[in-house]
């Protein structure tokens, strides 16, 4: 048998979502719940993964503008370098910064 052949069997085999399953014999309130609750669930792992992003940035990406600054200091005179490191845009990091809660805007209402 193929792997595609054997691919394809697994995929229907696999058992479905409870949700998938019962979707037609739940009551609307609870399938509402459902749909709304999976929603959430989903949201929070994306809220999750830019959290994770957010922190390898900073982990990464810090002191890049210091460094950039030095580099050019450093290599004033070579005009090769210098069209290199002029590419880049300072202050960069004070753009990945978090914004403070008191700047948040507040709502009105």
């Amino acid at each position: 048998m193929s792997i595609v052949k054997k691919f394809l069997l697994y995929l229907a085999l696999m058992p479905l979502p409870v949700a998938v399953l019962a979707q037609d014999y739940l009551p609307r309130d609870v399938q509402r719940f459902v749909d709304r609750r999976e929603g959430c669930d989903h949201m929070r792992g994306e809220l999750d993964r830019m959290n994770e992003s957010s922190r390898e940035i900073r982990k990464s990406c810090g002191d890049t503008d210091k460094e950039l600054a030095q580099l050019k200091l450093k290599y004033a005179a070579n005009s090769t370098i210098m069209q290199i490191l002029n590419q880049f845009e300072t202050g960069s990091e004070a753009a990945e910064a978090p914004m403070p809660k008191s700047a948040t805007p507040k709502r009105k209402g």
